[in-house]
């Protein structure tokens, strides 16, 4: 049988990187100021754990305008589909082995 802490990712221990993908998972793209809106963070907060996702090829950044401002959204990529699956089957696998 597998030690399902093996099937934890360390970049989804954080609750806001958790947040992130877990909106992200069920939206096909949000924008920032809505993730920062429904997580109730700074500019700052968020802006580094939207890079450590993305550096992680986790999430796609996509930078466009509305009219003549901004507009800056984020998805998921297919390797972050994966990895979050993973993670949170390991959880489910985790708290199954508690009961």
């Amino acid at each position: 049988m597998l030690n399902p802490i093996e099937g934890l990712n360390k970049i989804f221990d954080n609750r806001i990187r958790l947040g992130v993908m877990s909106i992200l998972m069920v939206n096909e793209e949000m924008s920032f100021n809505d993730l920062k809106s429904l997580l109730q963070l700074t500019d700052g907060n968020l802006a580094s754990h939207l890079t450590s996702l993305e550096t992680a090829a986790f999430i796609k950044v996509h930078k466009g305008f509305v009219g003549r401002k901004t507009n800056t959204t984020y998805s998921v990529t297919k390797a972050g589909e994966k990895a979050f699956k993973l993670h949170v089957a390991a959880l489910e696998s985790m708290i199954k082995g508690v009961k």
